[in-house]
C-alpha cells in the first residue's frame, strides 16, 4: 500500500482550498495544468469554492450548466429517476430514453425516417458523426481551421489545433481543412475532393476559437456544395444546441437543416449526455446493429435529467431570457473602451479586446467574484447558465467598466501584455 503524501493543514497556514489542490496535484493526471479554485457548491448563477468565497458563474460549466446549479426541476427529475431505474444497458429501452428521443426530434423539426444516436460527451457524439460519414463509403471529410470537435482520435482528426492533434499522429485519414467563412476555398476544397467528399463539418459558432460565427453566406455554401455533391453536412451543435443562441439550435437561425447534428455540453444541464440527430431517412440508416455502440449512452438517468432540462427551458421561457439578457450584455460591454467587438448569439457571446489581455482580465474577474474564460489571447468568451437575470448580468459589466478604467487595454499591452 503507497503512502499518501504528506499535506500542509490549516495550523501550517493554509486555507482548506489550497489543502485540496495539493491533495489534487498529488492524485488526479495534470491533463488541465492547475485548477483556479475548488469548489464546493453551486446554487442558481453562483458557486462558492472550499474556503467560501462567492463566484457568479458567466462560464456554466463551459456552456453546460443550461439551468444554472442545483436547479429544482433538475434535482427533482435526477432524484426521482434514480429511485426508479437508472441503468440497464441498451441491449432494453427504456421511456425516458424513447421520449427524449422524439423530443429532440420535434423540436430539431426533423422529417420522417431522422433518428437520434444516444452518447455521453460531444467527442463521442462527433466520434459517432465520423463513423457515419464513413459508412457512406466516401473518404475525404472537410472540416474548417480553428475548428474544435473533441479530443478522441476521430473528433481530433477533424480538430484543426496542431498543439493538441501533433502528439498523436498519424491521425485517421481524408480530413482536409479550410478557412471558416471561405466560400471560395471550401468551393475548391470541394471541387478537389471530388466523388470522394463524404462529409463537411462546421460549426455555427466556432466556440474554442474565440466564440468566432459563420456568416449566413458560408452557412449556405456548405449547405449547397454538401447536397450537390451527395455529401453529408454535419453540423456540431455541442456547445451552441438547446436554446443556448437564442434558438434550440444555432442553424435555425439560418433556416438551413443539416444532415446530421451533434449535440452534448447543455443538453443533459450538468448530468453527462450527448446526442446525434440524424436528418431523414438516409442518414437515419447509416449506422445499423452492430456498427456503433455505448454502454451509458441514453441510460435512463441521464435522459430524465435532459428531459426535465428541455421542459424548464420552456416552461420558464429562457429562450426569450437568453435573446434579452444576451442583448443586454452585447449592448452595454460593446461601449466599454477596449472592446473592439462582443461575437456570437444569445448567451454565447466573445468579447474582442484591442489588446492580448484576455488571460489578465479573466485572472482578475475571479479575483473580484466572477468566472469568465479566455479562449483565445484578445477574447473572453460567456457562456453562462440560461437563467442570468438582467440584475446578475449588470454586476459583471459595472466590473469590467471599472477594471478598465483602472487598467486601460492599450496600456496593459504596453507593459507587457501577458
Amino acid at each position: 500500500m503507497s503512502a499518501q503524501p504528506p499535506y500542509e493543514h490549516g495550523g501550517a497556514g493554509l486555507e482548506k482550498g489550497a489543502v485540496e489542490l495539493q491533495r489534487y496535484s498529488h492524485s488526479v493526471m495534470s491533463t488541465y495544468g492547475t485548477p483556479m479554485r475548488v469548489i464546493a457548491r453551486g446554487e442558481g448563477n453562483y458557486v462558492w469554492d472550499a474556503d467560501g468565497n462567492k463566484y457568479l458563474d458567466l462560464l456554466g460549466g463551459i456552456a453546460v450548466n443550461t439551468l444554472g446549479h442545483a436547479h429544482p426541476a433538475w434535482v427533482s427529475a435526477l432524484t426521482k429517476q434514480a429511485q426508479t431505474l437508472s441503468h440497464t444497458s441498451n441491449f432494453f429501452a427504456t421511456a425516458p430514453q424513447i421520449e427524449l428521443a422524439e423530443k429532440l426530434l420535434d423540436l430539431a423539426q426533423a422529417p420522417t425516417g431522422s433518428r437520434v444516436f444516444f452518447s455521453n460527451s460531444g467527442a463521442e457524439a462527433n466520434e459517432a458523426a465520423f463513423k457515419m460519414a464513413r459508412r457512406t463509403g466516401k473518404g475525404t471529410v472537410i472540416a474548417l481551421e480553428d475548428s474544435f470537435h473533441g479530443r478522441t482520435m476521430g473528433a481530433l482528426a477533424m480538430t484543426h489545433k496542431a498543439a493538441i492533434r501533433e502528439p498523436f499522429a498519424p491521425m485517421p485519414a481524408g480530413v482536409t481543412f479550410v478557412p471558416a467563412n471561405d466560400v471560395a476555398a471550401l468551393t475548391a476544397a470541394v471541387a478537389a475532393a471530388g466523388d470522394d467528399l463524404a462529409a463537411v463539418i462546421v460549426e455555427p459558432i466556432q466556440g474554442e476559437a474565440g466564440v468566432q460565427p459563420l456568416t449566413h453566406e458560408f452557412f449556405s455554401a456548405v449547405r449547397t456544395l454538401t447536397a450537390r455533391h451527395d455529401a453529408l453536412f454535419i453540423l456540431d451543435e455541442v456547445q451552441t444546441g438547446i436554446a443556448r443562441t437564442g434558438a434550440w439550435f444555432a442553424h435555425q437561425l439560418h433556416g438551413i437543416k443539416p444532415d446530421i447534428m451533434t449535440l452534448a455540453k447543455g443538453l443533459g444541464g450538468g448530468f453527462p449526455m450527448g446526442a446525434v440527430i440524424a436528418f431523414g431517412s438516409r442518414a437515419g440508416s447509416l449506422l445499423g446493429k452492430g456498427d456503433h455502440g455505448t454502454t451509458f449512452g441514453g441510460n435512463a438517468l441521464g435522459a430524465a435529467v435532459a428531459l426535465a432540462t428541455i421542459r424548464a427551458v420552456e416552461d420558464l421561457e429562457l429562450i426569450a431570457n437568453v435573446k434579452s439578457v444576451g442583448e443586454y450584455l452585447r449592448t452595454a460591454i460593446a461601449e466599454i473602451p477596449g472592446v473592439c467587438e462582443v461575437r456570437g448569439e444569445g448567451l454565447l457571446l466573445g468579447i474582442g479586446l484591442d489588446a492580448p489581455v484576455s488571460a489578465q482580465i479573466a485572472a482578475a474577474a475571479i479575483e473580484a467574484g466572477f468566472i469568465v474564460n479566455p479562449p483565445s489571447p484578445d477574447t473572453l468568451r460567456l457562456a453562462p447558465a440560461l437563467i442570468l437575470t438582467q440584475s446578475e448580468a449588470q454586476t459583471f459589466v459595472k466590473w469590467l467598466v471599472g477594471y478598465v478604467a483602472a487598467h486601460p487595454i492599450d496600456a496593459v499591452e504596453q507593459e507587457g501584455g501577458q
